[in-house]
């Protein structure tokens, strides 16, 4: 399968930070693991290429990198008197927010607290390895899907120590255990508001608001979260000492952040 690559960027959107299994091969392709599917993506030739058939194409991969949404309108909307900001667009013009499986994304946002993300990946891929079912994709490849909730909710809460998670092994055991026993439903957030959304999120065991708002984002589709750690935050003293312009991107705050996020990250590498 393959499509007309229009503000889409595969390298982009894996190193913008909102997923954390996606790796490139020797040869330039890129693997993807999202929940227990694998699929193989590369560009060549203004086309983007889905190693996939046609009937997976649409029923999961078109919703995953979010190709029915023009990003182009995102990008169109920036003032351009806002240098900052437009220079981070153009740097960025390939990211797409991804539509990531929620469980998945409550797991490896509460295991990205005080992390990087080289060690994130490794720490899910360690859980995925160890309490994941091995799968074989239709080109052979073997892989890891992300446990199930089921699967961590028994364990010790130090037991993910020794998948590297630290002292986050215990808000991953409890948060396991809450949704495997029914106390947190992930179901009953789907048909929320942000707001409210974010507000039942709170209630898990170590998240916070930035990781809240990172699960709103990148899970829920809530693309007016607007998570604001470190790097943002310095962007939001430097650049607008006045105040952000939220109302200008009412909406759609969330695709503005992660062109600001992208640019803080690579900015220098260009």
């Amino acid at each position: 399968m393959k499509i007309l690559k229009e503000n889409f960027d595969i390298e982009q959107i894996a190193e913008s930070g909102q997923c954390f299994r996606m790796s490139k091969r020797d040869d330039g392709k890129y693997e993807i693991i999202a929940s227990d599917k694998y699929i193989c993506v590369w560009e060549d030739g203004g086309y983007v290429y889905f190693d996939c058939s046609d009937e997976e194409f649409e029923e999961y991969w078109k919703h995953y990198f979010d190709l029915d949404t023009d990003y182009r309108k995102y990008m169109d909307s920036v003032d351009a008197k806002d240098e900052y900001l437009s220079a981070a667009v153009r740097l960025g013009s390939g990211i797409r927010i991804l539509n990531q499986e929620l469980w998945e994304m409550i797991v490896s946002f509460l295991i990205s607290q005080q992390n990087n993300i080289t060690r994130i990946r490794r720490c899910i891929s360690n859980i995925s390895e160890r309490y994941g079912e091995e799968k074989t994709a239709s080109d052979g490849t073997k892989y890891y899907a992300f446990p199930k909730a089921e699967a961590l909710a028994d364990l010790a809460e130090d037991a993910l120590m020794e998948c590297n998670l630290g002292y986050r092994s215990k808000y991953v055991v409890r948060t396991a255990k809450a949704v495997a026993n029914g106390e947190f439903v992930l179901d009953g957030l789907y048909g929320l508001s942000y707001e409210e959304a974010k507000e039942q999120l709170l209630k898990l065991y170590g998240v916070g608001k930035k990781v809240a708002d990172c699960i709103c984002l990148f899970a829920l589709h809530k693309i007016d979260a607007f998570p604001i750690d470190t790097h943002i935050r310095q962007v939001l003293e430097e650049h607008y000492k006045e105040g952000f312009p939220f109302g200008r991107y009412k909406g759609f705050a969330g695709v503005i952040q992660q062109y600001i996020f992208y640019y803080e990250l690579h900015k220098n590498t260009v």
